[in-house]
């Protein structure tokens, strides 16, 4: 019986979002009558949160293999756990940083890089998500963007950019389905791995455009009871 409130809890659980509020009341009153340790329970063993400096070491677990195997990151040497931990730091304070956590094990993490530094492009985002591959197939990368996603939204930023080294099939399909279209292909931009790699760039409207923007919310200012509720929300999606 509990398993099957829990089933109904997580297919019904729907986050309706008015500048931050949760407007949804029928979600409340269902969300009332579970037993809070059920939740509770399910969301200590699967997880997403704020990235802290001391997932450092096991984010580069995830993220090194990119380095030395494959194309998919430019980059060309695993950082430091330090020089790691300090991008943490270094993009906290203005854009989110997100972990999934699994029964205790970082499964992926995902994260709103800035686009570049000209103080004109502060609306743009470049968003990246990793996953380690023993939990690729959990739904992971999906909680991760969707909470992501939902915060740059409430923050105010208007364009995301995926730079994604082809070919990659599956990372343009995920990225298609949060909305993510076309947008131009850099040939032969990067070298690496004894061979030239193209990249594709593809565009997410997140916003609208319009005048007198306002600048974009520091993600350390985001009211921490919305930002709760989106990543708890998020976490259901976890499979």
């Amino acid at each position: 019986m509990i398993s099957k409130k829990v089933t109904i809890f997580f297919k019904a659980i729907k986050f309706v979002l008015n500048r931050g509020e949760i407007i949804d009341k029928k979600l409340k009153c269902l969300r009332a009558r579970l037993k809070p340790g059920i939740i509770i329970l399910f969301l200590s063993m699967n997880m997403l949160r704020v990235a802290i400096e001391t997932d450092a070491a096991a984010m580069l677990e995830i993220y090194s293999p990119f380095i030395r195997h494959t194309g998919i990151t430019q980059e060309t040497e695993v950082p430091s756990e330090g020089d790691f931990a300090g991008r943490i730091t270094g993009t906290l304070p203005e854009r989110p940083w997100l972990v999934c956590e699994l029964d205790g094990t970082i499964a992926g993490y995902a994260y709103a890089g800035k686009y570049r530094d000209r103080k004109g492009y502060q609306w743009s985002i470049e968003p990246s998500v990793y996953i380690h591959e023993k939990f690729q197939r959990h739904n992971v990368a999906t909680a991760l963007y969707t909470a992501l996603f939902e915060i740059i939204k409430i923050q105010g930023f208007v364009n995301a950019y995926a730079v994604i080294t082809l070919p990659n099939d599956k990372s343009i399909s995920f990225h298609k389905r949060f909305g993510f279209t076309d947008f131009t292909v850099y040939r032969n931009v990067g070298y690496k791995l004894d061979q030239w790699h193209d990249v594709g760039w593809l565009f997410k409207q997140v916003n609208e455009y319009g005048a007198n923007m306002k600048d974009p919310v520091p993600f350390s200012q985001v009211d921490k009871t919305i930002l709760s509720g989106i990543l708890q929300y998020a976490s259901t999606l976890i499979q």
